[in-house]
């Protein structure tokens, strides 16, 4: 059994998919962009507000469903310049403690949705 998992503080879905399914004791988010949730504008300024509204977006959908980053035992990040690496994950790491921090894949890819430069998904478990 599934359960779809929505939260009003992050985007709204811009295509035919869900924020998170819910399946068993397992949270599977959909990838999110820099959509501010209230203006459903594009935060593209740095990517460090870039990445810092796709962790918001991303914490908002786990608090919807009652978890925390604490409980992400799976991330994955797409960015259009590995370039940008290191400084997207100093915003990242803020997000986790590092010594629970969960498994993790960065891959460059040629484009995003809209144009962006980051989006991330993850998986975690209650």
């Amino acid at each position: 059994m599934k359960t779809i998992i929505h939260s009003a503080q992050a985007p709204a879905p811009i295509g035919p998919y869900s924020q998170a399914v819910l399946a068993g004791n397992l949270l599977y988010t959909s990838g999110q962009i820099a959509l501010d949730p209230i203006t459903m504008h594009l935060v593209l300024d740095t990517i460090e507000a870039e990445t810092t509204q796709v962790m918001e977006n991303l914490k908002a959908v786990l608090t919807a469903a009652d978890l925390t980053f604490e409980q992400v035992i799976k991330s994955t990040i797409y960015l259009t310049d590995m370039n940008d690496f290191a400084r997207i994950n100093a915003i990242y790491a803020q997000y986790f403690n590092e010594k629970t921090a969960p498994a993790r894949e960065t891959v460059q890819v040629a484009a995003l949705p809209r144009n962006v430069h980051i989006e991330i998904s993850m998986i975690a478990m209650r």
